[in-house]
């Protein structure tokens, strides 16, 4: 049983950077639909109302806690502003300087570790599913939400997995430009075209699912 610390800390940065450590415990605990800010504020000895104050709410402490070097909400915003069409090469540029600006940090950590580690593969989802992919494909996509999202997931963690990672060339030193290029119009499709059978159907024919008509 975690108990609550007592006394004053000595600074506001001191509480938030316990709320941090709070917070990357409990979503790797319990993962972010798991996690409460109650429970966070808990571990790090804070009233609750201190997530509210040094991050607004569970959402931009859950990205604050994997350090991403941007606000989710203004990419989303910048991503969904020109609406359907080139949605997909925005998102995937988007994503490209996410990876890159995020370098060296926790959120590549992760990506390292979805592999070997469940709580990672978990976190790593949530992130880009949830707090990112989710809200575009709301915004834009005209149906079948759950499988866009993950077919651009698809896309988008393998290309965070293939530049940083595997390192494997061109695309991990190479500029952002030819892989938008590339990879843009495919996302596109998942997006806003038509797609094959359901992803669950076991009717589908082979390679049918997700390719645009």
């Amino acid at each position: 049983m975690t108990t609550r610390r007592r006394g004053r800390r000595t600074s506001g940065e001191d509480t938030r950077a316990a709320l941090l450590e709070a917070a990357r415990l409990e979503f790797n605990e319990k993962g972010y639909d798991g996690a409460t800010v109650r429970r966070i504020a808990e571990r790090a000895g804070v009233d609750a109302a201190m997530v509210n104050h040094w991050f607004g709410g569970k959402g931009a402490l859950f990205t604050a806690s994997l350090e991403v070097p941007v606000d989710p909400s203004a990419l989303i915003a910048a991503v969904v502003a020109g609406g359907p069409d080139g949605v997909g090469e925005r998102l995937v540029a988007t994503f490209l300087r996410v990876w890159d600006l995020a370098s060296g940090g926790p959120l590549i950590t992760l990506l390292r570790s979805v592999a070997s580690h469940p709580a990672a593969a978990r976190m790593m989802r949530e992130f880009v599913a949830s707090t990112i992919l989710g809200p575009v494909v709301r915004a834009v996509s005209p149906d079948r939400h759950d499988e866009r999202m993950a077919l651009v997931a698809a896309q988008m963690i393998g290309i965070g997995l293939v530049r940083y990672v595997v390192e494997l060339e061109p695309l991990a030193t190479g500029g952002h430009g030819p892989i938008v290029a590339a990879v843009g119009p495919t996302v596109q499709g998942y997006l806003t075209g038509p797609l094959g059978g359901p992803v669950d159907d076991p009717g589908s024919p082979p390679g049918s699912v997700g390719r645009p008509g």
